[in-house]
Formats: structure tokens, C-alpha cells, sequence
């Protein structure tokens, strides 16, 4: 990607919310693959405007380079996936194009499996990463987090749920397939089984874990709510998935705040995007990028960091 060195804080908006249907779309592979130059909103998109105020809370190195460059876990539906023409679409990808239209700069959206994004931070290779990762107290003390989600995990079963998971409880003695790094495998160890513990199965993608209980090879599959919704709604029309429904749970099980991950010693960084967050709250715009993606029910109030630490 080429960088642009000429000042940002004249720069005109171009438009940002995405007008594709989210679809039938997937990428491939995993490892860091970086998009094809600069990532630009299309002409048919929903915009916003640059605040020049904001702008200048950047810090110097990221204005030098001339672009955010943002770590994604593709595919992760919807947060992120790839449309026909491979372009990144979700809302993740959607609402990273709008930070950067708020703050006046280019934004590169940069394909990375997810459990080397923080990594990828820690290298200078990505300043922000944008792939629905939880916010959790362990990884505070290696990145902060810009909280923009707050939902739970759901348990998605083979259509017709013959092994009987109707809890949280029931997955007990049983497989369970999970992407690997991710909370849910934690949360997952360290259920109270009385000696039948879960057996958690972690697969390098998201994909992978849920082919693994479409093949019959695990019992259950666990993902954040708002992902396993959009597997059970898709896959098959419909057909192939149930989601496991907790009356005493309507939001998913342990819910938990997801956000921006930006290494914690980048403080102007995190104030920068908090504060462009926020801005695109006030004016509508995030809660647009959350109605397109179908996870408005998951919307925070406002733009906090490190929320997670108090759950």
C-alpha cells in the first residue's frame, strides 16, 4: 500500500455505510493478506464528514504514514466477510472506513487470522484491530479496547438438536468446536462440570468450527451471539443449524463488551478513535452500520474504553 504524506485535515468525506447484501460471502485462507491499496468507501455508500478537530488528535507517525492500518479476522460474517467482487463488507470493515472518513484519513483493511492480530500490533504492522474481539482484563494489559458491541456467546446445534443442549449446562461431556484464541474456549474450561467437563475443540477459523459440527465431529458449536445468529440464519437457508435459546439468557450466555483493540501505550491513538467513535454515534451513523448488519440489539450508548475490566 502506498502512503499518502500530504497533510489530512482538509480532506473531504467520501461516503461510508455499505450497500451490499451480506450474503453468501467468504475469503479464503487465513495468515496476514493486505488489501489492495488504501480502502475508499464506493460512490453509492452512506457519508459521513471530516472533523477537523479530530484529525489533529492523531498521533504524528500515523499522519506521516498517511492511513490506519486495521487487522480483521475475514471471514468472520457478519463483522467481516468478502462480497463477489472480494471487496471487505460487514461491519467491522464498514464501520473502519467510517473512523477513517471522520478523522480525515485513509484506512487499509488488512486480512489477519485471528490469533495473531495483537501481534501484528506489536510488530507495526496493523495500528488497530477491528475483528469483533472481547474485551477482556488479560488482554488490557497488552491492548485497550474502544468498547462498540455488548452481547453474549450462543450455542448453535445440528438442526433438529438430537443431542439435547437446551443450557448452557447441557454442554457438559460433550465436543464443542470453537475458533481458536477466543473467549468462548476459556469460558468454556472453566464451566463447573462435577467431573464431566466440555470438551473444547479449537479450529483455526470460525469456519472451521462450525464445519466440524456440520461433519459430525463436535456436539455443539460456540460463537458470539451475533455470529452464531447470522450462521444459523444463512447456512442451508436456515436449515442446517438450531440455536440453542436460554429463556434466562435472551442476550447469549456471559455477556461481554467487544471493541477496537489499539496497543494500550498508544494513548493518543485510543483517544483519537474513541472520540471519532463517539462522533459517529451522536450523528447516526454507527447505529446505521449496526441496522445494515443486524446487530442493533447489541449497540453500546456511548464510545467508553476498557469496559470489560468491570464485567
Amino acid at each position: 500500500m502506498n502512503a499518502r504524506t500530504t497533510t489530512l485535515v482538509g480532506a473531504t468525506a467520501a461516503a461510508a455505510a455499505l450497500a451490499l447484501a451480506l450474503t453468501g460471502c467468504s475469503g479464503s485462507g487465513s495468515g496476514a493478506e493486505a488489501a489492495q491499496g488504501p480502502d475508499q468507501p464506493t460512490g453509492d455508500e452512506v457519508s459521513t464528514t471530516v472533523d477537523a478537530k479530530l484529525t489533529a488528535l492523531l498521533p504524528e507517525e500515523i499522519v506521516e504514514k498517511g492511513r490506519l492500518d486495521i487487522a480483521l479476522d475475514i471471514p468472520f460474517p457478519p463483522m467481516a466477510m468478502y462480497d463477489e467482487t472480494n471487496r471487505a463488507v460487514g461491519f467491522d470493515p464498514e464501520l473502519g472506513r467510517l473512523l477513517g472518513q471522520k478523522l480525515g484519513i485513509d484506512v487499509s483493511l488488512n486480512k489477519q487470522a485471528f490469533d495473531s492480530v495483537i501481534p501484528s500490533l506489536q510488530a507495526n504492522k496493523n495500528d488497530l484491530i477491528m475483528s469483533g474481539m472481547n474485551d477482556t482484563p488479560e488482554r488490557q494489559e497488552t491492548v485497550s479496547f474502544v468498547d462498540y458491541t455488548h452481547g453474549g456467546f450462543a450455542i448453535l446445534v445440528q438442526a433438529g438438536n438430537e443431542v439435547g443442549v437446551t443450557t448452557q449446562q447441557d454442554l457438559c461431556g460433550k465436543t464443542v468446536a470453537v475458533q481458536k484464541a477466543t473467549v468462548q474456549g476459556e469460558l468454556l474450561r472453566a464451566m463447573d462440570c462435577d467431573g464431566d467437563p466440555v470438551t473444547v475443540t479449537e479450529l483455526p477459523s470460525d469456519l472451521d468450527a462450525q464445519t466440524a459440527l456440520r461433519a459430525g465431529k463436535s456436539d455443539a458449536y460456540v460463537a458470539d451471539a451475533v455470529v452464531a445468529e447470522y450462521v444459523a440464519a444463512t447456512t442451508d437457508d436456515g436449515e442446517a443449524f438450531d440455536v440453542v435459546r436460554d429463556p434466562e439468557n435472551p442476550a447469549g450466555f456471559n455477556p461481554v463488551y467487544s471493541g477496537i483493540g489499539i496497543l494500550k501505550d498508544e494513548t493518543e491513538l485510543v483517544e483519537a478513535v474513541r472520540q471519532a467513535l463517539q462522533a459517529l454515534i451522536d450523528e447516526g451513523a454507527y447505529q446505521a452500520v449496526l441496522e445494515r448488519n443486524n446487530i442493533a440489539a447489541y449497540a453500546v450508548e456511548s464510545a467508553e474504553v476498557n469496559q470489560g475490566a468491570a464485567e
